[in-house]
């Protein structure tokens, strides 16, 4: 599957119709560090663009981890443009869990919450747990995406959080 901008993949060859079937997907990994060294690391900005560059070279976002904060996940296409997701922090217990909602796309620089495609999959929801367990952490990702996508995320996420796992354990 063709990867498009800010880790999203290209949505040009992909047909949406109004309901989007979304599927659960999970990945975890024990990463050996304290709780806060792994939150920081995985949301820390030098550190997320670091393992989250498998999913687009450019991978950053912009906005906060706050509660009720509005972030965008962002990186280049290989037209140049600007793409990725529109989301918000919906719920933020530092250290334990996040819950980002995602409820739109940037293409070309635009963000869409609105259209007909973007409606058939929002909101999604994309989960990290963090608990302590055997002198370190077990990270676990949850998200809803859309089965065209699942594929995708089933080879990006475990080699992401390989990355993300060395970086912590520095």
């Amino acid at each position: 599957m063709e990867k498009g901008c800010g880790g999203i993949p290209s949505t040009e060859k992909v047909n949406y119709s109004i309901n989007v079937s979304m599927e659960k997907s999970h990945y975890e990994i024990l990463i050996n560090a304290s709780r806060e060294k792994v939150w920081d690391t995985m949301l820390e900005d030098a550190t997320y663009r670091e393992w989250t560059r498998i999913f687009n070279a450019d991978s950053h976002y912009i906005g906060d981890w706050s509660q009720g904060s509005k972030i965008l996940f962002v990186g280049s296409g290989e037209d140049g443009e600007q793409g990725g997701m529109v989301a918000r922090i919906k719920e933020n217990r530092k250290y334990e869990f996040i819950s980002i909602e995602h409820l739109g796309m940037i293409k070309n620089g635009i963000e869409d919450t609105t259209s007909e495609e973007v409606r058939s999959w929002t909101p999604a929801f994309e989960n990290y747990t963090f608990t302590e367990k055997d002198g370190g952490v077990l990270l676990e990702v949850d998200m809803e995406i859309s089965a065209d996508f699942k594929a995708m995320f089933d080879d990006f996420w475990p080699q992401s959080l390989k990355v993300l796992k060395v970086l912590a354990e520095k």
